[in-house]
């Protein structure tokens, strides 16, 4: 597979979307960490769907990139706090 291939291919399993908002770097950070929250999110529904992840065990998985996330919001908001103090 030749590298336009590859990106292609990872253009289409994921995607992004540009940020809209108010533009500061903690603002896009946490929207490309909330992209990949969505994304991956979004592969374990459909890999319990299918049978191939049982129900509890996509409810953790959820879990932890939930609490990461958590944790990505609040450093960055934290960050924030610093840059305009």
């Amino acid at each position: 597979m030749d590298d336009y291939d590859q990106t292609a291919k990872n253009n289409f399993l994921y995607e992004r979307y540009r940020y809209l908002g108010k533009f500061t770097p903690q603002s896009f950070l946490f929207n490309a960490n909330l992209q990949e929250f969505s994304q991956r999110v979004c592969y374990l529904c459909n890999l319990q769907t299918l049978g191939k992840l049982s129900s509890q065990e996509c409810y953790e998985e959820i879990e932890s990139l939930w609490q990461k996330l958590t944790l990505s919001f609040k450093t960055l908001q934290t960050d924030d706090k610093d840059i305009t103090e």
